[in-house]
């Protein structure tokens, strides 16, 4: 089955899932949200002739860029807006519930709304062409899609370093830090899909240890070795400098420490609002023991982030005018108060929170 932006069929046991929007890096639209939503429950019940899913990018270049963020802004205090994030969330929580074995194939730029419809998922197939981050504060939002429980999970405080900075993990490097759970060439993609149809053709039950047997059988020696970036030959560095009781504590490390990767990393920071680092600190700091649990949080700040203007302001500077200048407001974590942040974290009203 196909429609304009996700390409569907069932062959063999298999659920396939193609996410079609090249030209935009497969940015998910709500319609997409939808269309996978309906796809996965269908196949997720007994009698489905489902034994396995896997899901894809159309094109060269990504899996998922994220959410189509563009969109999202045009639609400033309007229903879509609720509908999108509300969605987006079950969604992702619906991906880390399946009974039905789900692989996804990162065969490129992976951020944001893709992280959310593939870490959360089972398996993660990286190829060198990966490219993995979590943007947010760098248009006005928060890391979300989970991130208060799936980047509070990475080793050290790497998890804060990637979630404040937006820092892009790439390649091999994402086998190693567990964002991918395994590796094969670009080229080989093609071939690994077929040993899938073969699995999922042989009559009986499909065994998730099968699934993940075949996986690693596939995982290149060369990802599981070779797999050292910038993110791992500066890890013990970011490990001392996100190692704060506050966000001012990280910026006043940063400021002593005044090595390359520290001048590098306070630049990427001051690029970003500051409102949403504040909120951000705090989310992945405290983090949540659940994937359902951090949605919830986040849709809460999610919600009152939309309702403010720098969302709005990150994407002109960032997708519209791509001056790269926004004009956050406030303009300096010395401006935000402890007290307004906590404000950000409260209930909703009960009709508005995020029910799993």
């Amino acid at each position: 089955m196909a429609d304009d932006t996700i390409f569907s069929s069932v062959e063999n046991g298999v659920g396939w899932i193609t996410l079609n929007r090249p030209r935009a890096l497969n940015a998910l639209s709500l319609e997409m949200i939808r269309k996978m939503t309906s796809l996965l429950k269908s196949w997720d019940i007994a009698g489905s002739g489902v034994k396995v899913i896997v899901v894809k990018g159309a094109g060269e270049r990504a899996f998922c860029s994220g959410g189509d963020i563009k969109t999202i802004a045009k639609a400033k205090g309007e229903q879509f807006q609720k509908d999108f994030i509300k969605e987006e969330y079950l969604l992702d929580h619906l991906v880390g519930s399946l009974r039905v074995p789900y692989i996804t194939i990162l065969d490129g730029i992976t951020m944001g709304g893709g992280v959310g419809i593939s870490v959360n998922g089972r398996f993660r197939v990286g190829t060198e062409k990966t490219v993995f981050a979590m943007p947010e504060c760098g248009i006005g939002l928060i890391p979300d899609v989970g991130a208060g429980y799936f980047l509070t999970k990475l080793e050290g405080k790497l998890g804060l370093f990637l979630g404040l900075t937006g820092h892009r993990v790439s390649g091999w490097e994402c086998l190693r830090f567990g964002i991918t759970t395994h590796a094969v060439k670009s080229d080989m993609v093609e071939q690994l899909e077929n040993e899938i149809r073969e699995l999922a053709d042989r009559e009986g039950k499909l065994d998730v240890k099968e699934v993940e047997q075949l996986l690693d059988r596939w995982t290149l020696q060369e990802a599981k070795e070779n797999n050292k970036g910038c993110v791992s030959e500066n890890l013990k560095e970011i490990n001392t400098l996100f190692a704060a009781e506050s966000l001012e504590d990280i910026f006043n490390n940063l400021q002593n420490q005044n090595t390359k990767f520290s001048i590098s990393t306070k630049e990427s920071l001051m690029k970003n609002s500051p409102t949403s680092m504040m909120l951000a600190f705090k989310q992945l700091k405290e983090g949540k023991p659940t994937h359902a649990e951090a949605l919830i949080v986040e849709h809460r700040l999610m919600t009152r982030r939309f309702q403010d203007p720098d969302f709005y302001e990150g994407v002109r500077a960032a997708l519209i005018d791509k001056d790269q200048k926004p004009k956050w407001n406030p303009d300096s974590i010395d401006k935000i108060s402890q007290k307004l942040v906590e404000k950000y974290f409260t209930d909703l009203e009960p009709e508005q929170e995020l029910i799993i």
